[in-house]
């Protein structure tokens, strides 16, 4: 096993996972996707991610799933690094999504423990060892505590960045100490995704070289891509900048334990791209589209960071 595996993948920067758009009748709108694909990737994206929580695979069957890694490949192949969210609830389906995934042209998949059955440390590495023994994408592990119920603590992680397939982790701990540690005790093996777009974020990739951000559905356009790409210019005051209206959309719509205050995260996002004028479209059930309020409430936040 090679023990810098950093190099295999050239992902960095700002990596929205995005919204996935759906039609009135809530079937796969890939007229918008294809829409909402080529802003992102004109807004400057350093690479998308694609099914993961934002966007919604929690109710897409397989052959949606399928589907949208089909016409993202179709589209988006070769333009920028592509990430397959192959999260499941057993490591064959994880497996097949990730089959899909490396045919329509992507990159590499993100993934999650199983979620719901919140599996202990020694099942966590058995999941990952067989999708990694399996799939011919590198793997960027996912810690999202919201969503599994488990906040995989550093030893845990330790352990997966030892698996070969495994080039990255997107550490969305809701605990910066435990993002820090991960960071410090990792960055020399593998990647690791998660810097917040504040002071303690820019003077961590700035000083130790980090790596960037994975989240927030790439809303704000090139004031999220501007974060890193004024930072790797050397124009620190142009990327607090930019930092500043991402930290203004995650204290607004956001918890501290990053949940939504308005309802899920895609709802938010699919109000936020909705009130520029984006493809956001609507959540399907079991979530809850926004109300009225609320939208009001989000279109106040765009309006004050002078989006719309």
């Amino acid at each position: 096993m090679t023990q810098n595996k950093r190099s295999r993948v050239n992902w960095r920067g700002y990596l929205p996972a995005i919204t996935t758009p759906f039609k009135d009748d809530l079937s796969l709108d890939e007229a918008r996707l294809g829409l909402l694909l080529e802003w992102l990737h004109g807004e400057g994206m350093h690479g998308l991610v694609l099914a993961g929580t934002t966007g919604e695979w929690t109710s897409m069957s397989k052959m949606e799933r399928a589907r949208l890694f089909e016409k993202t490949g179709e589209q988006m192949r070769g333009k920028l690094p592509l990430i397959a969210g192959c999260s499941s609830f057993t490591a064959q389906e994880s497996i097949e999504f990730s089959a899909v995934a490396k045919s329509a042209g992507f990159d590499g998949i993100l993934l999650t423990p199983p979620p719901y059955v919140r599996p202990n440390a020694d099942e966590i590495v058995d999941f990952y060892t067989t999708v990694g023994a399996a799939t011919e994408l590198p793997i960027c592990v996912y810690n999202w505590p919201p969503g599994t119920g488990i906040d995989m603590p550093l030893s845990l992680l330790e352990r997966l960045a030892d698996i070969d397939a495994v080039v990255a982790i997107k550490q969305s701990t809701p605990d910066f100490s435990r993002f820090a540690e991960t960071f410090f005790a990792l960055k020399d093996k593998v990647r690791v995704f998660g810097f917040p777009m504040n002071e303690l974020g820019l003077t961590m990739l700035s000083v130790h070289d980090g790596d960037g951000t994975m989240g927030a559905g790439g809303v704000l356009g090139r004031a999220q891509t501007g974060f890193y790409d004024n930072l790797w210019a050397g124009d620190l005051e142009a990327a607090r900048a930019c930092g500043l209206k991402d930290r203004v959309l995650m204290r607004e719509w956001y918890t501290p334990d990053l949940i939504g205050r308005f309802g899920s995260g895609p709802a938010i996002l699919k109000a936020a791209l909705n009130a520029r004028g984006l493809p956001g479209g609507r959540v399907r059930p079991p979530l809850r589209d926004v109300t009225d309020l609320h939208r009001e409430q989000i279109a106040t936040t765009l309006k004050e960071l002078g989006m719309i």
